[in-house]
């Protein structure tokens, strides 16, 4: 099985910015952690990170017929971006988004999620290891 992590804005500064809601690990910590995970269950990760929209909707779009499935933490975009949205209902794999808070509980305008409308499962709320659970989730 291959499989696309996509990480949406600002995920690269993990570890730094405000780690009391998103955690101490780093980005490169969760990929490497997550990328292992996939392996010792015989599934090659790719991963890429970006804060440009359009890069990630063009990922998107090579993953058409070459990835089986993608886990996304689109981050902001969650609550902003259709474009996104319609990237991914293009696709035609299985989608899980990731979330590491609890997107719920936090400010009213996070409570909604585009991406939620397109995605086979929705984790939020269990810090890095929903990384792992997504790829659990997948290979069953």
């Amino acid at each position: 099985m291959n499989l696309l992590l996509l990480n949406g804005p600002n995920l690269n500064l993990l570890g730094q910015r405000e780690p009391d809601i998103y955690g101490y690990e780093t980005l490169a910590d969760i990929e490497a952690t997550t990328q292992a995970h996939a392996e010792a269950r015989g599934a090659a990760l790719t991963a890429l990170q970006t804060n440009h929209e359009g890069e990630m909707i063009d990922r998107i779009h090579a993953a058409r017929g070459t990835v089986d499935a993608i886990i996304i933490n689109p981050a902001a975009w969650s609550h902003t971006s259709i474009a996104l949205l319609d990237a991914l209902n293009a696709f035609e794999g299985r989608v899980v988004e990731v979330h590491l808070s609890n997107i719920h509980r936090r400010e009213a305008f996070r409570h909604h999620s585009y991406i939620s409308a397109r995605a086979d499962a929705v984790l939020a709320g269990m810090g890095a290891y929903g990384y792992l659970a997504a790829v659990d989730w997948l290979m069953r």
